[in-house]
């Protein structure tokens, strides 16, 4: 079921992209695979690499301040807050912590690979 989900997920993501490359130029429409082509050229994998670790990162420092804020007993902090928040930052982490054994592993595929 988890892997569905990530596929769900992956797919509705294509396709915000598509939609908003076609909107950055009108009146051209690229092909689906025209497009994620376009989209490669410009990102950059170290940027975006940093950002998404930046992220995990925020997320974690949002999820402590409202544990502290909670144990310290500010009225405006509920434990529901606290949870989904400590959870949300667990699943970021697990999730980064994921795609880098597979960066890893793609790169020592690659070193293994006859010149």
């Amino acid at each position: 079921m988890v892997e569905r989900a990530d596929i769900n997920s992956v797919l509705m993501q294509m396709r915000a992209i598509k939609t908003q490359v076609q909107h950055q130029i009108p009146g051209v429409n690229f092909s689906p695979a025209e497009a994620q082509i376009q989209e490669v050229q410009k990102a950059d994998f170290g940027q975006l690499l940093k950002t998404a670790v930046d992220k995990v990162n925020e997320t974690q420092s949002v999820s402590k301040q409202l544990a502290t804020a909670y144990e310290q007993g500010d009225p405006n902090v509920e434990l529901t807050q606290v949870m989904v928040s400590l959870q949300k930052s667990s699943i970021a982490f697990e999730a980064m912590a994921q795609v880098r054994n597979r960066l890893v592993s793609a790169y020592e595929d690659i070193m293994k690979m006859p010149i």
